[in-house]
């Protein structure tokens, strides 16, 4: 097979340096042109266009969501963001997932030269699965959860006539939607990466507020998560927030694993909670499917719901064959609808899924479920 084409864009000569040495050591990546702004890349790019891009945010003349925004209307192209994972970065970062990013690269503030060469090997997967990106299926997502119907106008909830009420800021939400005395029977366990964050929008806005509650692995760094459950609470009319240790797990609500940690399920009495916790990277993750997904199949048995959607590797596929084994439903994505058909894929081929369904048949299976 012919290498995978690659162009890093980032001011940081050190960066530019570094990526470029550590991408280059893998027979199966060139790179094509290391540049340091938008406006270099697109000279170099008029002579060479790259299969994936690596895409700092902050940089001179032209910054890197104003670049994104142009690749994705002129010529789609695989772009792995590789940002400093502030508060302020991570806001960025998501807002280049929704324009059509495919991977993220933290970038610290210091330390980035040992930082990348120990990240190594999670860079060339991260460039590795972005050249399997089907571009196509992205921008169908994206394009979709674009067209739903506006959730309001702006500091009104989308939960609309079900339970109206002002949206507020995510440190003042100490009161679930949903009462906390209502236990929940029935769990939902979704694990996702490469192209989730479309997938997860596509389903959880059309979920209607009496749904079982959501467990959600989402690969993605720390803050991002915490970002990404707020942006998805203030569009949904269900309740979608980070998880914190301990969390009750209630019907109407999604709890998504925060970025470098893992999320188990467990039972208190009768009531599930999730346990939020440090650890070993699992299958090159943290948070990892599996880490949630045998969890619920000890503590939830049948009364469990596994999903495994787009993402590559096999992250998961243990996980959902023990909750298949425990009695529990189980479903994946098809080939059709993924971003990257990997994940699912090894699910299906280990036998662990139970049938497939496209991305737009989720929301629906859920809602029976509960």
């Amino acid at each position: 097979m012919k290498p995978i084409k690659v162009l890093v864009v980032d001011d940081s000569a050190v960066v530019r340096q570094v990526m470029t040495s550590v991408l280059s050591a893998d027979a199966g990546i060139e790179v094509i042109g290391a540049v340091a702004d938008p406006v270099f890349a697109i000279q170099r790019m008029r002579h060479a266009w790259p299969d994936v891009i690596t895409l700092d945010i902050e940089m001179p003349r032209m910054d890197g969501l104003t670049f994104l925004r142009k690749i994705m209307a002129e010529r789609p192209t695989p772009v792995v963001i590789c940002s400093t994972l502030t508060a302020k970065g991570a806001t960025a970062t998501l807002q280049a997932l929704a324009l059509g990013a495919v991977g993220i690269v933290n970038k610290p503030t210091a330390g980035v030269r040992t930082f990348l060469e120990d990240s190594s090997a999670d860079l060339v997967e991260q460039v590795k699965a972005a050249a399997r990106v089907r571009m196509a299926a992205l921008r169908a997502q994206s394009g979709a959860s674009a067209s739903v119907e506006s959730p309001g106008p702006p500091g009104v909830s989308p939960r609309g006539a079900d339970a109206p009420e002002l949206a507020k800021p995510a440190s003042e939400q100490t009161v679930p939607f949903v009462p906390a005395k209502e236990t929940c029977r029935r769990i939902v366990a979704v694990g996702t990466s490469t192209g989730g964050t479309q997938a997860l929008e596509t389903i959880l806005r059309a979920l209607p507020v009496a749904s079982p509650g959501l467990l959600i692995v989402q690969h993605m760094p720390e803050h991002v998560t915490k970002a990404f459950a707020q942006r998805l609470d203030s569009i949904c009319k269900i309740e979608v927030r980070e998880a914190v240790h301990n969390d009750a797990v209630l019907p109407g609500q999604a709890l998504i694993a925060p970025g470098g940690r893992h999320m188990a399920l467990k039972l208190c009495g009768s009531q599930y909670h999730v346990a939020v916790s440090d650890g070993p990277l699992i299958n090159r993750h943290k948070p990892s499917v599996d880490v949630l997904f045998r969890s619920v199949a000890r503590w939830a048995g049948a009364d469990a719901l596994g999903i495994i959607l787009t993402g590559m590797g096999d992250d998961g596929a243990a996980g959902l064959h023990a909750m298949l084994e425990a009695g529990a439903q189980t479903v994946g994505q098809d080939e059709a609808s993924c971003v990257v058909y990997g994940m699912p894929r090894e699910a299906w081929n280990r036998g662990a899924v139970q049938k497939q369904l496209s991305l737009g048949a989720m929301a629906a299976e859920i809602t029976r479920f509960r």
